[in-house]
This record gives C-alpha cells, structure tokens and sequence, in this order.
C-alpha cells in the first residue's frame, strides 16, 4: 500500500483535522515530510495547537504524491528521507511548476548543506535540534512574504524566450531542443542577464561542485548551448567575457 501499515490511522487523522480547518478557516495547510515518528509527532501535534491544518507524509515518495494530489500553503520537509531525498523531492516539485514554500528541517548543518537547500529551491532551512518556537516563527515569516510573481515564470532576452515551468525554450518563436544541463545554464544566464557570470558561479550553482579550474565542462557546454541558440538567428545573445566568464544581453 502506498502509504504504509500507518495509513489508514493517518488518512482518518488528517481528515477530521481537514474538516475542522474547513469549518474554522484559521491556519495554513501545512505537509511535513518527516520519517522520524518522534520528530513527526513534535512538529504535527505543534504546529496543529497553533491552528494549522498539518498532515504527514513519512517518506518522499508519499510527499511527492501529496503535493501533486492536493494544493498545501507550506511544506517541512527533512532532507534525509526514505525513498526519494529531500533535496530531489523539491528539485522535482520546483522543475514542475510548484512554487509552494519549503522550510527544510535537518541535521545537516554545514554551510554547503544550508547552500545546497536553498538552491534547490528551499526558501528556509531550520537544523535540528530546534525550539518549536523558531519553527513556527519561520513559518509565518515565509507565509508573509508576497507571492512569487507569474511573469517570473517566463524569462526573455530579444527574442529568445525561456519558460520555466513548461521548460521550453524559443528564439523568433522557433523551438529550441536543450538538454537538462543546458537549459540550466541558459536559465543561470537570463536570471543575471547583463551581469558577468563567471565560471565559478556556474559550475558551483548548477553542477553543485567547487569549482576546478581545469576542467573545461563550462566551456564545452556553454560552446554547444550558442550553438543552438544561434541556429535560429546570426544575433549573438551569449558573450564572452574574456578572463571573467559569460554574459547574455540583448544587442544594442
């Protein structure tokens, strides 16, 4: 069964506090991907005496079919569960078009771990141990910042045009076929369009890697990615920086 031996107890649970939330209309709905029984009780039975509407996923897996099932206002989700990762959960959820806000709750609490959640698509990162105090806190302080604006879904340089959530890229309205890593670049590129980006910046925020100054995997990418783009149009968009790095801007 897809939720495991606990379910049906879950699913009961989560339905009276459901309803209760649609007769009150107080709170967030709140889904906590947490596999650890005691942390998991901790953070629901807390965040729900603070009237919220939480229910449980225990694996990613499970939070992944949560979030495509049903629309939350707030994800917790801890970077080391079962199944699928916490980080890969919210990779995923991101590169379909979910903007939900995601607090990560973890034990990894180094500077690269707190890095690597935020560009994953995390909007706070919260180690554990913690004050439920300071989970709540951060909760609401996500929940106060305005929505992320929907034009910020398509990105346009001239005429190349980049949509984010349906991951499609076109130049003069013809469309162009990149790979993964490709379409992360050129996303990189019109996210700092007109900024120098070097190849530090590039390799360390999509590759997730430090940088190793003789490798040329940025170079080689960077090369087939204007390759592509230029088939459509002789206009240069992507420029080299000599000795810096890479910058896209539309021609004077």
């Amino acid at each position: 069964m897809l939720y495991g031996p606990t379910t049906k107890k879950t699913i009961l649970t989560d339905k009276l506090h459901r309803e209760t939330h649609e007769v009150t209309g107080a709170g967030l709905k709140i889904l906590v991907v947490e596999d650890d029984p005691e942390t998991a009780d901790y953070v629901v039975n807390g965040l729900r005496e603070e009237g919220h509407l939480v229910e449980q996923a225990n694996t990613g897996r499970v939070g992944l079919y949560r979030t495509s099932a049903e629309k939350f206002d707030m994800l917790v989700i801890d970077r080391m569960i079962p199944d699928i990762d916490g980080l890969t959960l919210v990779k995923t959820l991101r590169s379909a078009g979910n903007r939900t806000p995601v607090l990560f709750l973890t034990t990894l609490a180094g500077v690269n771990d707190r890095v690597a959640g935020l560009n994953a698509g995390g909007d706070d990162y919260l180690v554990k141990p913690f004050a439920l105090v300071e989970l709540v806190a951060r909760i609401m302080a996500i929940a106060r910042r305005p929505p992320a604006m929907v034009n910020d879904a398509i990105l346009h340089i001239a005429d190349l045009e980049l949509d984010r959530l349906a991951r499609t890229v076109k130049r003069a309205g013809k469309p162009i076929d990149l790979q993964p890593r490709e379409f992360q670049l050129l996303e990189y590129l019109m996210l700092h369009s007109g900024q120098v980006v070097t190849r530090t910046m590039m390799f360390e925020n999509i590759w997730e890697l430090h940088f190793d100054p003789h490798t040329n995997v940025v170079d080689s990418h960077i090369s087939r990615l204007r390759g592509k783009i230029n088939r459509a149009s002789p206009v240069e968009l992507i420029h080299t920086v000599r000795g810096a790095g890479y910058c896209i801007r539309a021609p004077a």
